[in-house]
């Protein structure tokens, strides 16, 4: 297991609100460090490159063309509605501020929690430990099919690969990503993979991929694909060994991961399954119920402009006895077992730069809508899991800079990333300042 330095599990809770230098990770007792990541590949270097033929492609124009403004027009209304979201926006950021200033607190708090609960929790210092981890959890539930859920960091450490490697069938449920799977593709916007798709591409991929399944491949509405895609994705959710999916909160005062979709796919992931394992980055930990209520405030409507998304789902822990219509010693929902992965992949390094805000981040991917490079270029052309202004800063400080040097320049430093972001991340100068880091160092 890994260690925390500073242990402070008999502190009180909540943790005091009063301002303390912020705590820093250690496993092991040894810093990590910003890490070469050996698992997603990268192709940042050719970043050049990469634009020059993304600016070339005509469907990909058109399908960008579609999804752009759709995005900023249905965040707009959203937004308009709320005459608190400024407010919102503030208190979201206090929130993250604070966490991040006692992150060891609490993660301890959040794993003590789900031991509670009847769960478990593993700790990940890198990408490749944490494939281990869940190949490790698959192996001894004998599973032979996984499916999974919509997740960046699961993008971000590449466990598909290391699941197919080690033997397993795995399948995506979120339809976007379900999509980009069969065109053996990565996802190109964090809330939205296969924007760079048409509707003539997904026709395309589902007659070469649905014909062993009973479909001709003759319908072309999107609504009758949507069936199709449903059709086929059923029997996976219902014959599955294990459910992975992310979490786009996880908090402590309950134990409790947040999810969030609008397709239902995740409630069936972490359902069915006899064994669900939740992915997640250190810093989605929020202290309590109260503070995750207000990030959802925020989160629907600068992702997708809706008041809240379709599904919005907390697990705490596994299945386990109770009282259920008046009667006892009933098993109740969820997977036999639980298991919560907490990964860092060099996040406790950036806690210690100037960069520490970028952690504030809740993937809403209203930065990348609202930005002129992304808009033209897409999310491809990155070179690696997280595209447009929060991907110029993350992926530099997650892959190595000297591979990244490009992508900080890839911003015309309008400021509209920062205008809408709902806990006000000031991309802008964190951009400008790995400038000036790039310069002096070359």
């Amino acid at each position: 297991k890994i260690a925390i330095a500073h242990r402070i599990s008999s502190r009180p809770f909540p943790a005091p609100t009063t301002s303390t230098p912020p705590q820093k990770i250690y496993w092991n007792n040894v810093q990590t460090s910003i890490l070469q990541n050996t698992r997603m590949k990268s192709s940042t270097h050719v970043f050049k490159t990469q634009v020059t033929a993304a600016l070339q492609d005509a469907n990909l124009q058109r399908a960008l063309a579609k999804a752009h403004d759709g995005f900023i027009r249905k965040r707009k209304t959203a937004v308009d509605a709320l005459p608190e979201f400024e407010a919102l926006r503030e208190t979201a950021r206090a929130i993250k501020k604070h966490t991040l200033s006692h992150l060891d607190f609490y993660l301890e708090r959040f794993e003590s929690k789900v031991l509670e609960t009847g769960g478990e929790v593993h700790w990940a210092r890198t990408s490749q430990e944490a494939c281990e981890i869940i190949t490790g959890i698959c192996n001894r539930a004998h599973a032979k099919r996984v499916i999974k859920g919509k997740s960046m960091i699961g993008e971000e450490i590449d466990i598909n690969k290391a699941l197919i490697d080690t033997g397993f069938e795995v399948m995506e449920t979120d339809l976007g990503e379900y999509i980009i799977q069969l065109a053996h593709e990565t996802p190109s916007h964090i809330i939205a993979p296969a924007v760079h798709k048409t509707r003539d591409d997904v026709l395309r991929l589902f007659r070469e991929h649905h014909t062993k399944h009973g479909f001709g491949g003759q319908c072309s509405e999107v609504s009758n694909l949507v069936d199709e895609a449903r059709r086929v994705l059923r029997e996976a959710f219902l014959t599955a060994d294990v459910g992975i999916t992310g979490a786009n909160f996880l908090i402590a005062e309950t134990g409790s991961n947040v999810l969030v979709t609008n397709e239902g796919n995740g409630d069936l992931t972490c359902t069915l399954p006899r064994v669900h394992i939740v992915l997640a980055s250190i810093e989605k930990v929020l202290p309590t119920l109260e503070d995750a209520i207000i990030l959802l405030r925020l989160l629907g409507r600068s992702a997708t402009g809706q008041v809240m998304s379709g599904y919005t789902t907390f697990s705490t822990g596994p299945r386990r006895k109770g009282r259920y219509n008046g009667k006892s010693d009933r098993d109740l929902d969820g997977p036999e077992e639980y298991h919560v992965l907490l990964i860092d992949n060099g996040r406790s390094e950036i806690l210690d730069t100037a960069y520490r805000e970028i952690l504030h981040c809740i993937r809403c991917g209203t930065c990348l809508n609202h930005c002129p490079i992304y808009g033209a270029i897409g999310g491809h052309a990155y070179g690696w899991v997280y595209p447009g202004p929060m991907g110029a800063i993350l992926t530099p400080l997650l892959t190595g800079r000297t591979k990244a040097w490009d992508l900080p320049n890839a911003c015309t430093l309008n400021g509209r990333c920062k205008e809408v972001c709902p806990v006000k991340i000031p991309l802008p100068t964190l951009l400008r300042q790995l400038r000036i880091d790039a310069y002096e160092k070359k």
